[in-house]
């Protein structure tokens, strides 16, 4: 880590940090943070990092990845100034048996403080977390430090001593559960806290942030996504779907009257003479309307249709009706496979090993869009929203345009999800142009693009 500057410079990179690692921070945040900075005592880093938080973290989901960068800029100590301490109890630990280390561990997760904990956790990082060092390798390992100490082995013995000559399976018992369990997180969390710190120390803080913090869960890329994130993001899936289901509903009635209120008409044009001047509607029945998705399944988007097979299934229970078509070059009703109180992640198993989607595995977007007008071109009529998701590249084939057009002017309103940048539109394969002079096409990368999409269709 370079030789810390002055406030400013370190301020002026923690900002920059954030906004690396995802986190929307605007430049008048940037300045509330600052001034924020001028009205607390700096050297209380808990509220440095309060003040930081108030100022700069929009959403909870946001939170780890700002404590993660906080911890890395503004560190509780480095290693230099652990030195300096000749006092520090951690020095007494540095030659202590194992079997010591892991005793005084369990009394640290029964009975601990926070900062307790975390300074054990960094003599242990001193101990036990150096490895030999590689030519461009990282020397600082949480690993070893969890390997020596095997803090998850010790719940027995804790349990032991605290509920000695009391019943177990009881609340006494539950609590101590409780307490030891996040005990244990805590004190990994800080384990990891002082590898990063310490690797920031030898290869650079801007270095290590880049590779450490991953972006927020609304911004981490569809076609990136992970098991984990997919996991997550099912939370965000539901409220993502009764809001495209009110935004398409209020498309669906702008500019619609109801039937004429006869009665009304001729009490009116008794002001005229019996001449109705003023004609009055009833107003228009409320309804769901009717939605069909399209969905390319090949595996060159595959993370991107898991999400919008998520999306979908929360969408059946928004709508009078949706049928969900998957396609690779070929297409196939995938609606069967989402009936309500279906488990989702069963239901794409079902759908990737039962659905006809493919014919050869190389995506055809032509062929595709000729098949479901061709099986399923009844699906689509004017009380219909046409939501199609796919990347747009069709392997140089074909892209009938003609067929998407009469599609798109039989639907109420037809919408096109991209998940590639824009710039990579029209590239190699692509033919995002051709389709989107037909149907709006949109960049929808992450949950925020696709919020984003919902929040303009109103």
């Amino acid at each position: 880590m370079p030789e810390p500057g002055s406030l400013v410079d370190r301020h002026v990179g923690f900002v920059q940090a954030l906004r690396e690692a995802g986190l929307p921070v605007s430049v008048s945040e940037g300045l509330d943070a600052a001034r924020a900075l001028a009205v607390i005592d700096l050297r209380e880093r808990e509220s440095l990092r309060a003040a930081y938080a108030a100022t700069l973290v929009k959403k909870p989901a946001y939170r780890p990845g700002f404590d993660v960068l906080f911890d890395l800029w503004f560190p509780p100590s480095t290693s230099g100034t652990r030195a300096q301490r000749a006092e520090d109890p951690a020095v007494d630990l540095a030659e202590a048996p194992v079997e010591e280390l892991r005793d005084r561990l369990a009394e640290l997760l029964a009975e601990g403080t926070e900062a307790e904990l975390r300074e054990f956790a960094q003599a242990m990082v001193e101990r036990f977390g150096r490895q030999p060092a590689t030519p461009g390798r990282q020397s600082w390992f949480s690993y070893g430090v969890l390997r020596a100490l095997s803090p998850e082995t010790l719940m027995a013995r804790i349990l032991q001593q605290a509920l000695a000559g009391r019943e177990r399976g009881g609340l006494a018992e539950k609590t101590v559960r409780q307490r030891v369990t996040t005990g244990i997180r805590r004190f990994e969390e800080a384990v990891a806290a002082d590898v990063r710190r310490r690797i920031a120390e030898d290869s650079g803080v801007e270095r290590i942030a880049r590779s450490t913090v991953r972006p927020p869960l609304d911004q981490i890329d569809f076609l990136r996504l992970t098991k984990a994130d997919l996991a997550r993001l099912r939370r965000e899936v539901y409220p993502l779907a009764r809001r495209l289901a009110a935004r398409l509903t209020i498309k669906h009635r702008k500019g619609r009257r109801g039937r004429l209120d006869f009665r009304r008409t001729v009490r009116a044009s008794l002001q005229s003479g019996g001449v109705p001047l003023t004609t009055h509607f009833r107003p228009p029945r409320p309804h769901k309307p009717e939605l069909v998705v399209l969905c390319d399944t090949s595996d060159s988007v595959s993370s991107f249709a898991h999400f919008t097979l998520l999306l979908t299934y929360a969408l059946r229970e928004q709508f009078t009706r949706v049928r969900a078509f998957g396609f690779v070059d070929t297409v196939d009703e995938i609606t069967r496979f989402f009936q309500p109180g279906a488990d989702v992640v069963e239901a794409m198993t079902r759908l990737a090993n039962e659905a006809d989607m493919v014919r050869f595995g190389r995506t055809n977007y032509g062929h595709a869009l000729e098949r479901f007008a061709e099986r399923y071109g009844d699906a689509v009529g004017p009380k219909t929203s046409l939501l199609i998701l796919g990347d747009a590249r069709s392997n140089y084939q074909p892209p009938a345009l003609g067929t998407l057009r009469a599609l798109a002017s039989r639907a109420r309103h037809a919408y096109w999800l991209n998940p590639e940048p824009r710039a990579q539109w029209d590239t190699g394969d692509s033919v995002a142009g051709d389709y989107a002079a037909v149907v709006p096409m949109h960049e929808c990368r992450n949950v925020a693009q696709l919020t984003a999409f919902i929040e303009a269709i109103a």
